[in-house]
């Protein structure tokens, strides 16, 4: 519900992209990498955000699925730290949010084998013209190797700019009977 609040306050506020948000994943043996995703839908369930199966970030998860996610909203004052475990959402979820993407987003996850490496820009460009004339007029099907993620929350530190350097720090850490314990934090 904090995090709900937070984020119709930031969307009321006009910010540039307040749903874009850093995914932080690490390897197997613990090499961490972190990047920008757009958050899709929140709710009791975790954070949920969409990308290629076959990427860095997808495969990282497949062999260490824990992640850490964090909002920054410097116009507001505030960050959310997020840390969690990472599982993907129903391939009818995928498949519905998929349908609701503009067309030429749906071409982009044809036409891109993410993280892979390319020859040139033009290479890129070949590949969206040929996919584009393929299905004009016609619908996009959604690519096997796209979909969705959730990241189901263990903790959610909320923190919220305080002058001199005193922020408000307020830690929700999830119990084993599934509520959540409240800490305030020392900045």
């Amino acid at each position: 519900k904090q995090f709900q609040r937070w984020f119709d306050e930031a969307l009321a506020a006009n910010l540039k992209l307040p749903e874009a948000m850093t995914l932080a994943t690490a390897t197997k043996d613990g090499k961490p990498s972190a990047r920008m995703v757009l958050l899709k839908h929140v709710d009791e369930q975790g954070f949920v955000f969409y990308t290629n199966y076959n990427s860095r970030k997808a495969k990282e998860l497949a062999g260490n699925p824990v992640g850490a996610l964090m909002f920054y909203w410097a116009e507001l004052d505030r960050q959310v730290r997020i840390e969690g475990t990472v599982s993907k959402v129903s391939a009818e979820e995928s498949g519905a949010y998929f349908q609701t993407r503009p067309r030429d987003t749906q071409l982009g996850a044809l036409a891109s084998s993410q993280s892979e490496v390319v020859s040139n820009r033009a290479e890129l460009d070949r590949r969206f013209a040929e996919l584009e004339q393929q299905y004009k007029g016609h619908p996009i099907p959604q690519p096997a190797h796209w979909g969705g993620y959730r990241l189901k929350p263990n903790s959610i530190e909320f923190w919220q700019h305080g002058g001199a350097r005193m922020h408000d720090r307020i830690l929700y850490d999830l119990q084993e009977d599934r509520s959540w314990s409240m800490k305030r934090l020392a900045p």
